[in-house]
């Protein structure tokens, strides 16, 4: 059972102000998601492997390839400031 104790303590620790308002609320909240936790605890799950996702699914991906490829001279036309072939950028402090 979740005490408002148990909430101002919570609160403390993420150095959260509540009203006691807010307090009555997030008792009964907290109160209730750590039921709901218990009784997910009251399932076997003994015989289910662990899984990183709910359904199953492959990642595909696509076989990288260079379509156009820029030369450093094409790049450094960019650069709107450039120094023995490397873009120069301002100094910082």
């Amino acid at each position: 059972m979740i005490t408002i104790k148990d909430v101002e303590h919570v609160a403390k620790l993420a150095r959260l102000e509540l009203t006691e308002e807010e307090k009555e609320k997030f008792t009964g909240q907290l109160g209730a998601v750590l039921e709901y936790v218990n009784q997910m605890n009251e399932v076997d799950t003994s015989n289910v492997e662990p899984m990183a996702h709910a359904i199953d699914f492959s990642n595909v991906m696509r076989e990288d390839k260079v379509y156009y490829e820029q030369t450093k001279e094409e790049l450094m036309s960019n650069a709107p400031y450039e120094e023995n072939g490397f873009f120069r950028v301002p100094k910082i402090n």
